[in-house]
């Protein structure tokens, strides 16, 4: 779990903030690599990148394996379903199995997405 000084706010609103939402994506992409160790990933195993998009929404910061896709971003949907999991058939895969959703917030303890992450897509 990330000290206190290293919590970071994923529901401070990044659009039209650029500086806002370059702290997103930074941390953003920390905590999934945290993700993936939690996991039990490799380096070697996982795709991770980001997307910016557009001034209006926050883009989105992608962890992607053979068999795993993770999304995270700042969702019109609301944070509780700032973090979407689902299953996939290989790192081309952008469809793949049905969509799970998590809270932003547990970005800052990758443990409890890493728990919920294995029960729903058995990863």
């Amino acid at each position: 779990m990330p000290k206190t000084s290293e919590v970071f706010d994923f529901r401070k609103p990044v659009a039209y903030d650029s500086e806002a939402k370059s702290a997103f994506h930074s941390h953003a992409r920390r905590r999934l690599k945290q993700l993936a160790a939690a996991l039990g990933l490799s380096p070697g195993a996982y795709d991770l990148r980001s997307n910016l998009a557009g001034i209006a929404v926050s883009g989105e910061a992608v962890l992607h394996t053979g068999c795993l896709y993770v999304q995270v971003c700042q969702p019109a949907t609301g944070h509780d379903s700032g973090i979407l999991f689902r299953t996939c058939k290989g790192r081309n895969d952008y469809v793949g199995g049905p969509n799970n959703f998590a809270s932003l917030d547990l970005l800052n303890h990758p443990d409890e997405p890493s728990r919920r992450i294995r029960e729903a897509c058995r990863a």
